[in-house]
Order: C-alpha cells, then structure tokens, then sequence
C-alpha cells in the first residue's frame, strides 16, 4: 500500500508534490487548504521579520542617541545592517511598505525593552513615542551613516 505524502509527515515532500502538480495543472490533486495556510504564514513571518528589523534597529537609535559616551562601531553596524535588511526586505516585497506605519507602535515598545535592559536606563527614559520617522531611519544619510 502506498502512502501519500502529506503535509504533516513530510513537509519537504509534500511541497515538492505539490508544486510538481501545480506545474503539470492537476489542480484538483492540489492540496489547496493546506498551502493556503502556508502561504498566509509566510505573509505573518515577513511581517514579523519586519517587526524585529524595525525594533532592533529603533532600540539602537535609542541606544545612540541617548548614551552618547558608550556609541561603539558595533551599534553603528547593527544599525546599518538593519536598515539593509529592512530594505531589501522592502525591495522583495514591496507590499511589505504598507506595513511599515502599522509596525512603527509595536516594533518601537519591543525597542523601548530592548533598550532598557541593555542599558540599565528605565523605559520611562525614553519617548513614549517613537521619536522617528519610517522614511528618516531608511535614509543611509541619517547619523551620517
């Protein structure tokens, strides 16, 4: 008796199935709900990579900007990886830019902790709101870097 190859015992095989039945437009032998749910959890990880880019990235403005005498090349560099990451995120799917504002609020209380905890400041010594905007943290010109 042959089994089939589904989606939850072997995901690899399964995908692999699947696109191979796509190709050859035997549709009705498309395990439609289950890629389906795939592809809406790829739209929820590029959302949530954009979320972390972006409150990594605002904890290290913050970090930055409010411990002038402790700035090191390593804050720097993260800060511009970010950006890069953030941007060719953008540039990959550039629907993702729509999302940018609606992860401002999140991604900024996430840098609030973050920068809290990694330099013993309160969170209340930071601004309750996030004091940047989308298009002055994607410009390279921005801190001269």
């Amino acid at each position: 008796m042959n089994n089939p190859v589904t989606h939850e015992t072997d995901f690899y095989a399964w995908l692999l199935r699947n696109a191979e039945l796509i190709r050859q437009g035997q549709f009705s032998k498309v395990d439609r709900e289950n890629i389906a749910e795939e592809l809406e959890g790829m739209v929820r990880n590029d959302k949530r990579q954009l979320e972390s880019r972006l409150a990594v990235l605002f904890a290290h403005l913050l970090k930055w900007e409010f411990q002038l005498n402790k700035r090191s090349n390593s804050w720097k560099g993260t800060i511009r990886e970010q950006r890069k990451r953030i941007l060719k995120l953008l540039v990959e799917s550039p629907s993702l830019k729509n999302e940018l504002e609606n992860q401002l609020a999140d991604a900024y209380d996430s840098a609030i902790i973050f920068a809290s905890s990694d330099t013993g400041m309160s969170e209340f010594d930071f601004p309750n709101k996030c004091p940047f905007t989308i298009k002055k943290i994607l410009d390279k010109e921005f801190l001269g870097f």
